[in-house]
């Protein structure tokens, strides 16, 4: 047997909905879950299918036509697809409320989308469908184009995802500058503003780091001079410095920092994460929290330097999803992250200036 998803508009009269299931199980095919999403040219039935091998799409496809079934769609299926619906939406509720910067990650997972796109630009009220495109505000700033293809979003499913976007803005509203993250093997840290009792944890974990310090801005080795600066970050009049915990029998251990100095119209950002927890999601979870926070103070871009070698933060940049100018002098690459919907013309902070 094989699992398909089935996707027919049906008439909304007695039996329609009747005829079509009698069709399926003429073929053997078992209905497994439905849904049921009303629109204007009539109900949608979304059905999750167990089927013999041997039935192939237009197999399926000729089955819901002679069930009076118009505009069939038909796609293989995965296991995770035999969670229910509202099981699915509570489970990314959850991990909103742990993440709320996670928003477009879970308009993908709760969408099916083949694309999601950050973009500078707001969005007109109230927020827009069509039959392949959502646009939905982000509530740091901007909006998501969300894309699938096929099959064609329904009303319903857009009432779901402006359901987790009011929620990702009401978590936004509450947490402020921390969040409980939980990270994808189901470690939980906590990201949040440092502050100036941190300096020891800071130092620890620095200490933990390689010789060369992660990207231009973060200390290196502790030194006297390396606690002179890290006392410099905690108190800076302007800008954030956050930090990701992990709460251990032995006590909270820092094992992230993420730094956001304002120069003018811009904000600079620099990431340390250590070297166990890299390629885990901290370094994404503090850059997003900090594009937010510059977001809200009014900053047109961010701008990160970066050594060309540097593939690790460079691919942290890239899941923002807000491609800006880059520029390369020698080996240090400059990265423009825009977060206005108008051209980024004011000059880049130089890396000395994060010091």
């Amino acid at each position: 047997m094989a699992l398909w998803r089935i996707r027919a508009t049906v008439d909304d009269r007695p039996g329609y909905l009747a005829v079509l299931t009698a069709s399926l199980a003429l073929r053997a095919v078992n209905i497994l879950a439905v849904q049921v999403h009303t629109t204007e040219a009539g109900a949608v039935d979304d059905f999750l299918v167990d089927a013999p091998e041997t039935l192939t799409e237009a197999d399926l496809v000729a089955a819901v036509e002679r069930g009076r079934g118009r505009d069939p769609w038909v796609a293989r299926a995965e296991a995770r697809g035999l969670a229910d619906q509202p099981t699915r939406s509570l489970a990314l509720a959850n991990r909103l409320v742990r993440d709320p910067e996670a928003l477009g990650d879970v308009l993908r997972a709760l969408l099916g989308a083949s694309a999601v796109t950050w973009r500078p630009a707001p969005v007109p009220e109230p927020a827009a469908r069509m039959s392949d495109t959502m646009r939905l505000p982000d509530p740091a700033g901007g909006c998501y184009d969300v894309v699938r293809r096929e099959p064609s979003f329904t009303p319903a499913e857009f009432a779901r995802a402006q359901a987790l976007v009011e929620l990702a803005a009401a978590v936004n509203r509450r947490t402020g500058d921390q969040v409980n993250l939980m990270l994808a093997d189901g470690t939980e840290l906590t990201v949040r503003s440092a502050v100036t009792d941190d300096l020891p944890a800071l130092r620890a974990m620095i200490s933990r780091c390689p010789v060369s310090g992660g990207t231009p801005g973060l200390p290196g080795r502790p030194s006297a001079t390396v606690t002179a600066r890290l006392q410099r970050m905690l108190e800076q009049p302007r800008g954030l410095l956050l930090v990701a915990v992990e709460a251990s029998a032995a006590g909270d251990q820092i094992v992230g920092v993420g730094q956001l100095v304002v120069e003018g119209a811009l904000g600079e950002v620099s990431l340390l994460v250590e070297p166990t927890w890299r390629r885990r999601g901290v370094g994404t979870a503090l850059l997003r929290r900090l594009a937010a926070a510059a977001g809200r103070a009014g900053q047109v871009a961010l701008v990160a330097h970066v050594a060309a070698s540097d593939l690790g933060m460079l691919r942290t940049l890239a899941r923002l999803q807000r491609p800006g100018p880059v520029e390369q002098d020698g080996e240090l690459m400059s990265v423009t992250v825009p977060l206005v919907d108008r051209p980024v013309d004011v000059a880049a902070p130089t890396p000395a200036a994060t010091t």
